[in-house]
């Protein structure tokens, strides 16, 4: 969806987002303090996620809460588009899923889209597939629990998902494609549809129960199209629609305009970064909320709303509140430079990436193969 100054839609974000714009072009319900309540009367916290912000929107998730305290339980829904190595800015909302899968309880649908990628982006299969690997292997040590975990590969489980995505197809239109993702005669035919293999996996446990069972996506609010496109079709075919999470997007480094991006190095930190790349990157790219000179700093205080260093200990890398406000306060104060900020950045991101690639060199094939994949 295009936008005055910015731009959002699946594949792109460009500018500097301005939320409540798209709260209100895409329609969507700010998470608001009775909500976030409700959530941490049942789970008995709130995730810093929520707490601060991170996720900020949602569809239908008060229905969703309500289905769940009759007792309707619901399964949770994501998915990765292996098109290159996996960053921060994918992991945040997988995490976050986690979390969900842990205090509710559910079962969890991750699809990875590598039909997509290919579709969209000027890679050839093979080099999908080798990204494909790949990921599924870094989301596999995020923690997930295998027994109530299932990857589903739109190629390999493709009878699977083509009978319920053309279901979803013949009731969507060429033209509500082209007005919602700015597709033209110059498209492949892949694109067009989609958006209804997107939309299959919010109903796979219900056609295989042969019952109703209420959905959860988590989900980068960028995503938030393909299933406004597909939201009146559920109940259509007799499904309920699916309750919807929204992710703010994770800065890249080089600042506030976009978000992180794979194929972007300078714009990223990689899950598979050493050390030094981390140092390397943020000491040269993590845009800075600091003043030119360090008297100037010292007098006026830096801006930690701005400051990706910032941003990224409070997205995801501080889970302590206090700990957090100490160093927001002392930033703005004067009191924190910038390289001291960057300092505990760098060695809170080297601490979680040391732990996550010792997990994911445990991750084989095999592991994937018998613990992971779905399999009917």
């Amino acid at each position: 969806m295009k936008m005055e100054e910015f731009e959002v839609n699946p594949w792109d974000v460009k500018g500097v987002v301005d939320y409540e714009k798209l709260v209100k072009d895409f329609g969507i319900s700010r998470l608001d303090e009775k909500v976030l309540k409700r959530i941490e009367k049942i789970t008995g916290e709130l995730h810093p996620m929520l707490r601060r912000g991170v996720f900020f929107a949602h569809r239908d998730f008060e229905w969703l809460l309500n289905e769940y305290e009759k007792g309707n339980k619901f399964f949770l829904y994501t998915g990765c588009g292996p098109s290159g190595p996996l960053h921060l800015g994918h992991i945040g909302t997988w995490l976050f899923t986690k979390w969900l899968q842990d205090k509710f309880d559910a079962a969890l649908y991750f699809q990875f889209t590598d039909d997509e990628k290919f579709l969209f982006k000027n890679k050839s299969y093979e080099e999908i597939q080798k990204y494909l690997e790949d990921n599924m292997a870094d989301v596999a040590a995020l923690g997930f629990d295998p027994r109530k975990t299932h990857f589903l590969i739109d190629t390999r489980h493709a009878s699977l998902l083509y009978p319920i995505a053309i279901k979803f197809a013949k009731k969507i239109t060429f033209s509500i494609v082209k007005a919602s993702f700015g597709m033209t005669n110059e498209d492949n035919i892949g694109k067009i549809f989609y958006t209804a293999m997107q939309a299959a996996p919010a109903v796979v446990p219900s056609v295989l129960a042969k019952k109703n069972i209420p959905c959860l996506i988590p989900l980068g609010v960028d995503q938030d199209p393909h299933f406004r496109v597909a939201r009146d079709v559920y109940p259509k075919l007799g499904y309920y629609k699916p309750a919807i999470l929204h992710s703010v997007f994770w800065p890249a480094l080089k600042g506030p305009e976009g978000k992180m991006s794979s194929s972007d190095e300078s714009s990223a930190i990689f899950l598979h970064d050493t050390p030094k790349d981390v140092e390397r990157k943020i000491k040269k790219y993590a845009f800075s909320g600091g003043r030119d000179t360090i008297d100037e700093h010292r007098k006026l205080g830096g801006n930690p709303d701005v400051d990706v260093s910032f941003q990224f200990l409070k997205f995801m890398f501080i889970e302590d509140d206090a700990e957090l406000a100490r160093i927001e306060s002392e930033y703005r104060s004067g009191r924190m430079l910038t390289s001291e900020l960057k300092a505990i950045a760098i060695k809170k991101i080297n601490a979680f990436l040391k732990k996550h690639q010792k997990k994911r060199a445990k991750i084989t094939q095999k592991v994937l193969e018998r613990n992971w994949l779905w399999a009917s």
